[in-house]
C-alpha cells in the first residue's frame, strides 16, 4: 500500500458515500456559493485536509470569474499528473501487457468521458464558482443522461461530456499533487478512491472502442469502412458504408458522438448479418488457474468482446450440486462456443470452460 508523506494529512469521513446531483427537469443546479463550505465538502469527498486551502479554492474557480485566479494552470498540471499516476498503476497491475494495451487503459482512465462521470458521481460541479449560466444547462443535461445509462459508458454515451467536468477533476487532482509537494505516490493514495471504478482490462474488453472495433473487424474480413458526416439543422449525421454499401446512420448534436453511435449501430447490424455459431471440439487438456483472466486478456489483445459465460447444466441434489458451464467468444469468423467439465462450484466450472476455450483457440485457426 502506498504511504503518504508526513506532510499529507487525511480527514476521517465515516460514511465515505458519494451523492450524485440529479436535478429535476425544471430545477436549476444547486451551486454552493460559500467557498469555505465548498472547500470543506471537497476535502471530505477526498478524505484529505489541505495545508494550503488556496490551492483548492483555485481548483474550484472557473475562468469566467475574472476577480481571482482560475483553475486553468492547475488543470494543466493535473492532466499530466493523472496521466502519469494511471500509467504507473496499469504498468504495475498488468506486467504482461504490451505498450499499446497499456496506452489504451491509460487513455480510457483519463479521458474526458471518464473524468466527467467522476465529477458527476461526486457532484463536484456544484462546488465550482463561475459566472456563466450556459454551463449549468449543459451539465444538467449531461447529469440526467448519465443517470439514464444502463451501464457506465467508457467511450461516450447519449451526450458528449462537457469538458468543464473533466477539467474540475484534473484541477482538484493537481491541487492535491501540489499540496503534497509533487509526491506522485501521495497523490495516488488520495485520488484513486475518487476515480473508482478504475477501468480495468476486463471492463475495456467488455466495451471495446466502437469505431476502432468496426474498422478492425472489417479489415480482418478484407472490407473497407467509410464513415461520412454532414450537418442538418442542429444535428450532426454520421453514416457508415462498408465496401460502398450503406449500413446505418446515427445523429447527435456533436460530430464525434454521431460517429460513435453510428459505429455502435453498425457493429450490431453487421454482427447479425455475418456471425455464425462455431462449436469447438476440444480434446481434454490440463486445466489451469486464472483461466478466466487469461481469456479476458487474450480477447483484449485480439480486440474481441469479453467472453460470456452460462450455466448449461446442474446435476445432483441441492446439498451436492454440480455445474457445467459454457463460454462464448465472438471472433471475426463467428461466435466460438465451448463447454467445460462438471464442477462443484460455478466459479470452477467457468474456469474449466475458459481453459477449454484457450486450448481450443490455440489448436484452431480462429485466433
Amino acid at each position: 500500500m502506498m504511504q503518504s508523506p508526513e506532510s499529507c494529512v487525511t480527514l476521517t469521513n465515516p460514511t465515505n458515500k458519494s451523492v450524485v446531483l440529479i436535478p429535476d427537469d425544471d430545477d436549476e443546479i444547486d451551486i454552493i456559493t460559500d467557498m469555505a463550505a465548498s472547500i470543506r465538502a471537497v476535502e471530505e469527498i477526498l478524505n484529505y485536509k489541505f495545508k494550503n486551502e488556496k490551492l483548492l479554492e483555485q481548483a474550484l474557480t472557473h475562468s469566467s470569474c475574472t476577480d481571482s485566479p482560475s483553475y486553468q494552470r492547475l488543470e494543466f498540471v493535473g492532466d499530466a499528473a493523472l496521466g502519469l499516476a494511471i500509467s504507473n498503476f496499469v504498468y504495475l497491475t498488468y506486467p504482461e501487457l504490451d505498450p499499446g494495451q497499456l496506452s489504451l487503459l491509460r487513455s480510457a482512465n483519463v479521458s474526458t468521458e471518464k473524468l466527467a462521470r467522476v465529477a458527476v458521481k461526486h457532484s463536484l460541479y456544484k462546488f465550482v464558482r463561475h459566472n456563466t449560466t450556459s454551463l449549468d444547462q449543459k451539465v444538467k443535461e449531461f447529469v440526467i443522461a448519465v443517470e439514464q445509462e444502463e451501464q457506465a459508458e467508457l467511450h461516450g454515451g447519449a451526450m458528449k461530456a462537457p469538458k468543464v467536468l473533466a477539467d474540475i477533476v484534473e484541477s482538484v487532482a493537481a491541487a492535491v499533487y501540489v499540496d503534497c509537494h509533487f509526491d506522485l505516490k501521495a497523490l495516488w493514495k488520495i485520488i484513486n478512491g475518487l476515480l473508482e471504478p478504475i477501468i480495468t482490462l476486463d471492463l475495456l474488453a467488455q466495451q471495446p472502442q466502437p469505431v476502432t472495433m468496426l474498422y478492425e473487424l472489417c479489415q480482418k474480413e478484407g472490407k473497407h469502412v467509410d464513415i461520412k458526416h454532414w450537418r442538418k439543422e442542429e444535428k450532426d449525421i454520421a453514416s457508415v458504408y462498408v465496401d460502398g454499401q450503406f449500413v446505418v446512420s446515427a445523429t447527435s448534436e456533436n460530430k464525434e458522438n454521431a460517429k460513435l453511435h453510428a459505429a455502435k449501430a453498425a457493429l450490431t447490424k453487421l454482427a447479425y448479418k455475418h456471425t455464425s455459431k462455431l462449436d469447438l471440439e476440444v480434446e481434454p487438456n490440463t486445466e489451469f488457474g486464472g483461466a478466466k483472466q487469461k481469456l479476458n486478456e487474450l480477447c483484449g489483445r485480439k480486440k474481441w468482446p469479453a467472453p460470456t459465460y452460462r450455466i448449461e447444466k446442474q446435476v445432483g441434489p441441492s446439498h451436492d450440486r454440480r455445474f457445467i458451464c459454457s463460454v462464448q467468444v465472438a471472433v471475426a469468423k463467428g461466435v466460438v462456443f465451448v463447454m467445460g467439465e462438471e464442477k462443484m462450484r460455478v466459479k470452477d466450472a467457468e474456469n474449466s470452460a475458459a481453459s477449454a476455450m484457450i486450448w481450443g483457440l490455440q489448436g484452431s485457426n480462429l485466433g
